[in-house]
């Protein structure tokens, strides 16, 4: 028993991990109505922006915070300047847009900061304490706690204010938007702050947990969108639980059933991903999209 619940507490941290990112994408999508595959790439960015920041001699979390302030800043002015150039073309173009901006702010972190692992500082103290027989650190236990209130704010933002509606008002139909009085240049800029921004909390999160590298979150983006894909684009809180349930399922399944192991763990997630869209393609959590023709 003891061994299961530190399974399933392992893998709702790293679940915690993927929900990170996965949270952002959902941000960018919800306030224009794209996916941002370059979330990564300027969450890598924002860690290595507080790291600098540490390297004046700043306390973490002020270094933390003016990293969330810059990313702001950047997230809106990449929207501003370079996809709002593509606004109105095919969404195949955003996205390969988006990809090849991944890899311009990989090369970038790269070529400023080396590509060396570098060790980044936690919030949240390195001790761990027992719970039901398993060990639970501290890092892991405070990532979980800041994904579920971050899940819970994004959840009352779409939801329950004015901004949120307007974001969304925007990402479903820019040209009725404007037509509303809505300005939605501004909002889009928002839209992409508010998610860098977002992106710049989760890589505080995860570079001390992996190591600070301008690679570090490649693979962790292919769980995000997982994550995204299985919980449903249009709930937050979807795919965050959707990202803990796959970093569950993958420990599970590379302890205990031996054809899968440690090796294949990461075919886990996409099994998982067949088999919902196959009975619910919108998603666990997702609405389905009613189009009138």
């Amino acid at each position: 028993m003891g061994t299961l619940i530190q399974l399933v507490v392992d893998g709702l941290a790293m679940g915690s991990v993927y929900g990170a990112i996965a949270l952002a994408i959902v941000l960018v999508n919800q306030s224009t109505g794209m996916i941002n595959f370059a979330q990564g790439g300027m969450a890598v960015l924002s860690a290595y922006l507080a790291f600098t920041f540490l390297g004046l001699g700043l306390p973490l979390i002020v270094a933390i915070l003016l990293s969330v302030a810059a990313s702001f800043l950047i997230g809106a002015l990449i929207e501003r300047f370079l996809m709002r150039r593509f606004m109105g073309g095919a969404e195949d173009t955003q996205v390969v847009v988006t990809v090849g901006l991944l890899t311009l702010l990989t090369g970038i972190c790269g070529w400023l900061w080396s590509y060396n692992n570098l060790q980044f500082p936690s919030l949240f103290p390195s001790s761990a304490f027992t719970f039901l027989g398993a060990a639970i650190s501290w890092r892991s236990f405070g990532t979980f706690l800041v994904i579920a209130g971050i899940m819970v704010l994004l959840q009352l933002l779409f939801r329950q204010t004015k901004l949120g509606l307007a974001l969304r008002a925007v990402a479903d139909n820019r040209q009725s938007a404007s037509f509303a009085g809505l300005p939605v240049g501004r909002l889009l800029m928002v839209g992409w702050g508010l998610a860098a921004a977002l992106g710049a909390v989760a890589g505080a999160l995860v570079a001390p947990r992996l190591s600070l590298t301008p690679g570090m979150l490649d693979t962790t983006l292919v769980y995000a969108l997982a994550a995204v894909i299985l919980g449903g684009i249009t709930s937050p809180v979807g795919v965050v639980v959707a990202a803990w349930l796959i970093g569950v399922l993958e420990n599970l399944a590379a302890v205990y059933v031996p054809i899968i192991g440690h090796d294949l763990k990461i075919a886990v997630p996409f099994i998982l991903l067949f088999v919902v869209l196959l009975l619910r393609p919108q998603g666990l959590f997702g609405r389905k999209t009613v189009v009138r023709v």
